[in-house]
């Protein structure tokens, strides 16, 4: 097991947890626990609301200095252009000094054709051309970041001798992709999609065992292309609500998610593999499991309107109970 980070989720701030001020406050208290590598932020532009990732991760910039910034994922990324993205992720590296994060992904969001409605306000992307778009755009944006003239003409962007300055500090930044596929064609597609251009996976632990077969498949597609699965890493994007009453921690939690991903999206089952609840011994037994079926890394949501409080548990006797 390698660390933890913390995510703030600044859409809640939309539903009544909390102003969004005060969710990032929670950052530097995260920190000075010294149980937390990394602070992660969501993202979307309209498919789901929320404060832009960018300006919330400078925010974080200058309220911490030793957390890395972590997006996951930067569903927008389809739908952004690449050289002002490219732009602004090289600028926020510099500001922090070499501590950010970027993890991207499709940003697909079905359910009343929210990723649709999103693409056609911004640039007019519809869902089909999502994957090919985001995989031209990783090998450009690596382009981008080495300071050097780019003349690139692929199949959406196209630019003539330009130039991005600053450059991260980070050479090479790195670029995870986070996806959560079904089994069959899609994960392997999926995987080698992973293994083939990006330096680490972001998932979450759809049901149990869940984490163990992504290891397992991604590790074939890794060991194919001469890349040490060992190494590679995996975070797990995990929930948690602390308290005595595993179910009354669970349905929070479930009222946490309808407000956040729209009433239903994840029934009960698919809550609870994704969610640590009940006492701080509880959620340290299930915290382990998820370690132990391969995350490398665990990002970890309050779901709870309580956030100040989780996380004073969270630090003060969940992760000390993990480790024990």
């Amino acid at each position: 097991m390698d660390s933890f980070g913390l995510i703030i989720p600044q859409r809640a701030a939309l539903f009544g947890v909390a102003e969004l001020p005060e969710l990032l406050r929670l950052a530097p208290v995260a920190e000075q626990s010294g149980l937390f590598d990394a602070v992660w932020i969501g993202d979307s532009l309209t498919s789901k609301a929320r404060a832009d990732s960018i300006a919330c991760l400078s925010a974080l910039a200058g309220m911490t200095s030793r957390l890395r910034l972590a997006v996951g994922c930067l569903a927008s990324f389809p739908v952004r252009d690449p050289a002002q993205f490219a732009y602004q992720w090289a600028s926020l590296d510099e500001i922090s000094g070499g501590r950010t994060l970027l993890a991207v992904c499709n940003g697909l969001q079905k359910r009343e054709r929210a990723s649709e409605i999103e693409g056609q306000h911004f640039g007019g992307v519809p869902d089909k051309q999502r994957v090919a778009r985001l995989e031209e755009y990783l090998d450009l944006v690596r382009q981008l970041w080495t300071g050097e003239p780019v003349t690139f003409h692929g199949q959406f962007a196209h630019y003539d001798d330009i130039t991005i300055l600053p450059k991260p500090v980070q050479q090479p930044l790195p670029v995870w992709i986070s996806a959560n596929p079904p089994a069959g064609p899609a994960a392997e597609r999926v995987m080698k999609r992973v293994a083939t251009k990006s330096d680490g996976l972001l998932t979450v632990r759809a049901r149990p065992g869940y984490l163990a077969d992504t290891r397992a498949l991604l590790s074939e597609h890794l060991m194919a292309v001469g890349r040490d699965p060992a190494s590679f890493p995996i975070a797990a994007y995990h929930s948690i609500n602390i308290g005595p009453d595993p179910e009354a921690c669970l349905d929070e939690a479930q009222r946490f998610f309808d407000n956040y991903y729209g009433e239903g999206f994840f029934d009960r089952e698919g809550a609870a593999a994704m969610t640590a609840v009940g006492s701080p011994e509880q959620c340290a037994q299930q915290l382990r499991e998820v370690i132990e079926e391969g995350a490398t890394h665990v990002a970890l949501r309050l779901a709870s309107w309580r956030q100040r409080e989780q996380l004073d548990l969270l630090i003060g006797k969940v992760l000390p109970a993990l480790a024990g």
